[in-house]
């Protein structure tokens, strides 16, 4: 059982739950972000999964080991792998029972789609309506939140850009990849894989049970760590290093589609984690107020502890909402735009460390909290009070119906510039970060 002490901390992530996308399509900025990078300019021959997996059974087992290893030493509350998970290479398998085995040691979702397809860029010429792909041929998620994606079939054997692939596969994780994997999901991968009950959420739903993959509070005061142990139960740095790893063993051994494809997937999380609603438990408040709040509610008040949940939902929400925007937009346009071009520039690239293991964690996510409370400040600060400071009012009911662009051209533009440098800074992360695993990935194992 949870205790009340910090039932206010987890109430507040139960609210920002549903809404644990990041960046919304990942594959949009990521196009942006890498599109100027030579390195991603290469043709790769397109493999179906059974196929790496089969030519490379034996290596993945040891790689799996290694990275089981890894984890244990690494990983924060890292929960061990069931040993009837563990990856067994044995030709005589089939190739669905390798596929269906894989995933169990991965730890994923068994309905994992991992299916051959690309999102076409945005900006690129109109798609091929005899290559589109139904949805739920790439995404497992009952109702898609991404219903106006656009998903491309590709063949064995075809040839596609190094660029579509790590774009593509960088938003690929939100497509169900860490849906019901905890004890109490009611799923039968959550009853076997391990993980213990969920952290934080609402189990029932099965949107809410990736958020503990997808966002990493590591950088919080340790008193909210001591009222709130569960917050270090969060596993995207489990995921980079899974996915890298995967990468480099395929680049390795000759299979470029599934390099690039690995590390796609670990990028998402990378990216996840320059998102301040991500990477903070709650941008604004400090922890003395949350356990304040909590106090007040825990003897009757929770009035301002329900305030403080829809408004950091709202908040997360509004700032995901208009970033789409404006990146829709520009595409749709064909229209050059700042976000466009701090997603080009490379000029501060060199100002980052080396890539480590603790990359992730010391610069990423670090970074992205220290930009909470700037962040939570600019939304309020700029967009109207009824989406951010409004408990009354739940943006995302209300979202499809929100023209965030068209509001803000009625108010001072010097009010609007100040909300879009903020988000132009942190898409200038997102991309920093994601060029920065692109070349780690090429350049061969990070530095220890």
């Amino acid at each position: 059982m949870r205790t009340a002490s910090y039932a206010l901390i987890f109430a507040a992530l139960t609210g920002g739950a549903s809404s644990a996308l990041a960046w919304s399509n990942h594959a949009m900025v990521s196009y942006r972000a890498l599109e100027r990078m030579p390195e991603l300019s290469v043709q790769v021959t397109v493999e179906p999964l059974e196929a790496f997996l089969k030519n490379e059974d034996k290596a993945i087992e040891a790689l799996l080991k290694d990275d089981e290893d890894w984890a244990s030493k690494a990983v924060d509350t890292y929960p061990p792998l069931p040993a009837a998970l563990v990856y067994r290479a044995d030709a005589a398998k089939s190739d669905a029972q390798r596929r269906k085995d894989f995933l169990a040691a991965l730890r994923v979702s068994p309905e994992s789609r991992l299916a051959l397809y690309v999102q076409p860029d945005p900006w690129g010429p109109a798609p091929d309506p005899a290559r589109l792909l139904a949805p739920t041929k790439v995404n497992a998620l009952d109702k898609s939140e991404e219903a106006s994606h656009v998903f491309l079939r590709i063949d064995p054997g075809e040839m596609v850009s190094a660029l579509a692939v790590v774009a593509s596969a960088s938003d690929e994780p939100d497509y169900g990849m860490d849906l019901n994997l905890w004890s109490d999901s009611n799923s039968e991968a959550g009853k076997t894989y391990g993980f213990g009950p969920i952290p934080f959420g609402n189990p029932t739903l099965s949107f809410a049970t990736q958020a503990p993959f997808h966002m990493g509070f590591f950088h919080e005061p340790a008193i909210l760590y001591k009222a709130a142990p569960f917050l270090k139960r969060t596993y995207p740095l489990l995921r980079v290093h899974q996915y890298t790893s995967l990468a480099r063993l395929a680049f390795d051994t000759g299979h470029p589609y599934w390099g690039w494809r690995f590390t796609g997937l670990a990028m998402h999380y990378v990216q996840d984690l320059t998102q301040p609603y991500h990477a903070s438990v709650s941008p604004g408040n400090s922890a003395v107020r949350l356990i304040g709040i909590n106090a007040l509610a825990m003897v009757g008040l929770p009035k301002w502890k329900n305030d403080m949940i829809v408004l950091l939902s709202n908040r997360h929400l509004a700032l995901e909402n208009y970033e789409s925007a404006l990146i829709r937009s520009a595409a749709k346009t064909r229209t050059p735009s700042v976000l466009g071009a701090t997603l080009h520039d490379t000029s501060l690239d060199p100002n980052y460390p080396a890539w480590t293991d603790r990359y992730v964690r010391d610069v990423v996510s670090k970074e992205a909290y220290d930009a909470g409370t700037a962040t939570d400040h600019s939304l309020v600060k700029t967009l109207p009070a009824r989406y951010v400071s409004d408990p009354s009012f739940d943006f995302g009911v209300q979202s499809a119906k929100i023209d965030l662009i068209q509001e803000l051209a009625a108010i001072d533009p010097a009010q609007r510039a100040h909300l879009d440098t903020t988000i132009a800074d942190l898409l200038g992360h997102f991309g920093v970060h994601s060029r920065a695993l692109v070349r780690t990935m090429l350049d061969g194992r990070p530095a220890k």
